[in-house]
């Protein structure tokens, strides 16, 4: 047999994909920008999962220890209003599991992207209104909350952070965020922090872009050429770097706000049209919640006052009572404060 034989032998013999498994493969392609973002979330809940202990460890932080805030009734008020609203939009979100099979879950994608990030936000804004930070300015919290991070106002899950210009990221308190990310669900210590690094890494990309597309759009900030005058459409690193004050740390707090897409966004439906684990989906953005809004409420009983936080609990409207709210006080910020009240007595 000659060698043009035994190379027409061959590729007569090469398998033929059906349409089925092609269809199968394109399907796959175009699921991968969903199947990433899962992957960012999961392993998110499974980071927080791994490192945390029973009550979060905010009583060994001595942000937490020094945190106390003198408020009027007018500021009890406040607060008050700001942790109902966190609770019914976390209410609403839990729901949906509920409610719903797998294509259910699926489409509502639409709200619970939203809902899992406004839960947050209304919690963060509960516990910033007893820290002094009192606005619902976007960039102002946004950039405040990053300044806690960083001193350390969070328990160790969720205290990592990206600092840097464009091209010069450093990632701190994630020792294992520089190996390649794969796109598979994590499955260890590894695999989740390198996936959080990659995210962390997108997210502060895609703000530093957007934050250049604002500097150069007003005329009174835009950097321009030495030799036109006109905005500069290529920048060096050195340009980056004039804007990276404007960035603050990119936080989990950023990574949440990815979350913030238009239900009319043709974005949401390139998710809602994917093969993944919608489930596992909404299963993770839930155990983000839920230690986030822990460690914000713990915050707020401290400010508040553990009898007055429960006297609250106990006085919500009927569909958030005997609930989560309950069992958070119950199983995270009570013992918290308990344990705290423990360590002030052995040391006097």
């Amino acid at each position: 047999m000659t060698n043009n034989e035994q190379l027409t032998d061959n590729v007569l013999q090469l398998p033929v994909a059906d349409d089925a498994q092609l269809q199968h493969d394109e399907a796959w392609r175009k699921s991968i920008p969903a199947q990433v973002f899962l992957n960012y979330f999961f392993a998110l809940s499974y980071h927080i999962r791994e490192a945390d202990d029973a009550t979060g460890g905010l009583q060994h932080l001595p942000f937490f220890r020094a945190h106390q805030a003198e408020l009027t009734d007018t500021d009890r008020a406040a607060v008050e209003k700001y942790l109902h609203s966190c609770w019914s939009t976390e209410y609403a979100l839990r729901a949906t599991a509920e409610l719903g099979d797998d294509d259910y879950l699926r489409n509502a994608l639409h709200w619970t992207f939203p809902q899992a990030y406004h839960a947050v936000m209304a919690g963060l804004q509960a516990f910033l209104y007893t820290a002094g930070v009192r606005s619902n300015n976007p960039s102002l919290i946004r950039r405040e909350v990053g300044r806690l991070v960083v001193r350390n106002a969070y328990p160790r899950p969720v205290s990592f952070y990206a600092a840097g210009s464009y091209g010069d990221f450093s990632i701190h308190r994630l020792p294992l965020a520089g190996y390649k990310a794969g796109l598979q669900i994590a499955g260890k210590a590894i695999d989740a922090q390198a996936q959080l690094g990659q995210f962390l890494r997108t997210t502060r990309k895609q703000k530093a872009v957007a934050v250049r597309q604002q500097v150069q759009a007003n005329p009174a900030t835009a950097i321009r050429s030495q030799k036109t005058g006109q905005p500069l459409e290529k920048w060096t690193a050195q340009h980056w770097q004039q804007i990276t004050w404007r960035l603050g740390y990119t936080t989990v707090f950023d990574l949440l706000g990815r979350l913030r897409i238009s239900q009319t966004s043709r974005e949401i439906e390139r998710y809602v049209e994917a093969d993944i684990d919608f489930r596992l989906f909404h299963q993770s953005l839930l155990d983000i919640v839920s230690y986030l809004n822990g460690i914000h409420e713990t915050y707020v009983a401290k400010a508040l006052g553990l009898e007055r936080y429960q006297e609250l609990v106990s006085n919500l409207p009927k569909h958030l009572q005997h609930n989560f709210v309950e069992e958070r006080l119950r199983t995270r910020v009570a013992p918290t404060l308990s344990g705290e009240e423990s360590q002030l007595g052995m040391a006097a």
